[in-house]
């Protein structure tokens, strides 16, 4: 028997990373609506929707771990060290993360720290919100008139990283499409390295807040114009970004978002 195997012994439960998908219940998989319907304990992030958290088992234990831009409710090694300690207490155990586990998240970092921790695991994946809220915007990523390429791409980095920033010049001629998480917050940066790595200033863009809510709104412009529309309404995080041709079809689609 392994080390790790005979670690896993000393405790009881299992953790599983599951992706709540970008808000809409209705998006949630049948997987993780049967987890959450029998856990023990939730940790659950910022951006899961309350629609979601009312899937949760009544009985069970919730705890917010949310981060967001300069609130931080846990730091990321007491959550990785929090779900090990409730895993010695309970069998189902439920780190519920935003979108997938495993895009532009923490997801592979704590599993990997778990694993290493003895502790049983599993990761269930989620629809990211990089697909679903361009989706429910009348955003097609691909089409075949605009656009045969996606690049996904966060607009956020961490420090620490293992290298020091995004090669925007090779992402602004990578793919017809561009898809940033996260990057309201640097899109005067972003929008100034594409243009320097000859990205036309005429290139749609659509900015998409809290996709797939009720709360769902859109902002379209051009690289030349969005930074001051942006500046001008106030529009702010969370959003996904979407540069690229296959923006024009919002005008055209809109108006078929999902209810």
């Amino acid at each position: 028997m392994s080390r790790t195997e005979t670690e896993a012994r000393k405790y009881l439960g299992k953790v599983y990373l599951v992706g709540a998908g970008p808000g809409d219940p209705g998006l949630v998989t049948l997987k993780a609506k049967g987890l959450l319907e029998c856990a023990d304990v939730v940790i659950y992030d910022a951006l899961v929707s309350p629609a979601i958290l009312a899937m949760i088992n009544p009985q069970a234990e919730q705890i917010n771990a949310g981060k967001r831009m300069g609130r931080h409710s846990l730091l990321q090694e007491e959550t990785t060290q929090l779900l090990i300690d409730k895993a010695q207490d309970h069998a189902i155990v439920i780190r519920l993360k935003g979108g997938d586990p495993f895009i532009f998240g923490r997801g592979g970092e704590e599993m990997a720290e778990l694993v290493e921790a003895g502790i049983s695991v599993e990761v269930v994946p989620g629809i990211t919100s990089g697909i679903a809220a361009p989706a429910y915007a009348g955003i097609p990523l691909t089409h075949r008139l605009y656009s045969s390429s996606v690049t996904f791409v966060t607009g956020h980095e961490a420090a620490g990283k293992y290298k020091p920033a995004v090669n925007w010049s090779a992402i602004a001629h990578g793919s017809e499409t561009i898809v940033i998480y996260m990057g309201i917050h640097n899109l005067p940066y972003i929008v100034e390295q594409l243009s320097a790595a000859r990205l036309s200033l005429e290139t749609p863009i659509g900015l998409v807040r809290w996709g797939t809510r009720p709360e769902q709104e859109e902002l379209i412009g051009t690289l030349a114009t969005i930074v001051e529309q942006v500046e001008q309404t106030g529009f702010g995080a969370p959003a996904i970004a979407v540069i690229g041709s296959v923006v024009n079809m919002h005008s055209i689609l809109s108006s078929c978002r999902p209810t």
